[in-house]
């Protein structure tokens, strides 16, 4: 067996809701003794579509020494949750740029005399993982006329601004407003600098590439430390960003401090969402 990237359920932290079920087609986990459970490392591609619905934050990637997944075993219990299940099956593989596996799939449906319902949705619904959905917003984008000319000055006031590599005592977490964002809000929302950095210090990380127990134990230790005035997380709409909602009220909780928290969700072509 080699190495590869595979869930991992925080059983401490799993209340057994079952929300990552139905987001896990391949029949990866099952809810056993009031726990969700990877049942066979055999099932599992790795591709995190399950991590932004777990409300708890349980759900993680790892690397680690795995029996290698296999694409046609799955499949065989795909097509027994019928078209609608493959169609979100082959979604999923194709916008995680799992070509291997969608070859893998494809030919099993061929093999099996199985309709492919991607070729008859006739440009449905995308029903794979919406954080990884592919889109080109090139034709979104203003115009020359009314693009804005005025040269605008950074609001950054710390670094560095990754939550792995920040000190809990650095001197600006002192009596601070701190924004944590999800690291593709600053590319996504344009006003980002003007509209939510300015006068704040600044931690960036990604909910579903990095650790978030990691992260809630440096949250927990910056808001011990200093006078934090308040916190707000800016997030994308996609699912995956919304497991450090709860992981920010959890470190809140764990410094033993009253401090205010808001979220707010930026959409994915850029807009206010909340």
């Amino acid at each position: 067996m080699a190495k590869r990237k595979i869930i991992k359920i925080n059983e401490k932290k799993c209340n057994g809701c079952g929300m990552c079920i139905p987001n896990c087609p391949e029949g990866a986990i099952q809810i056993i003794d009031k726990k969700a459970r990877l049942i066979s490392d055999l099932f599992c591609d790795g591709l995190g579509a399950c991590l932004g619905h777990c409300p708890k934050g349980a759900i993680t990637i790892e690397e680690r020494v795995a029996q290698e997944y296999d694409e046609k075993k799955v499949m065989e219990n795909i097509v027994k949750q019928g078209p609608n299940v493959v169609k979100a099956h082959l979604h999923h593989l194709k916008t995680h740029g799992a070509a291997a596996y969608l070859e893998d799939a494809l030919e099993y449906l061929k093999e099996k005399g199985i309709p492919n319902p991607v070729e008859e949705e006739n440009g449905g619904v995308h029903q794979g993982c919406p954080g990884s959905r592919m889109m080109d917003l090139r034709n979104q984008q203003t115009s020359d006329a009314r693009k804005q000319t005025i040269r605008l000055e950074s609001a950054l006031g710390n670094w560095p601004v990754q939550i792995t590599l920040v000190s809990p005592s650095a001197p600006y977490f002192k009596d601070a407003d701190i924004l944590i964002a999800a690291d593709c809000v600053p590319f996504s929302y344009a006003s980002f600098h003007e509209d939510l950095l300015k006068g704040k210090a600044l931690l960036v990380g990604c909910p579903k590439l990095d650790s978030i127990d990691s992260y809630k134990e440096k949250i927990a230790q910056i808001l011990k430390i200093n006078n934090v005035k308040s916190i707000t997380y800016a997030h994308m709409e996609v699912p995956c960003c919304f497991g450090l909602v709860s992981v920010i009220e959890e470190a809140i909780n764990e410094s033993g401090k009253k401090v205010p928290f808001q979220e707010i969700i930026i959409g994915i072509k850029g807009e206010r969402i909340k």
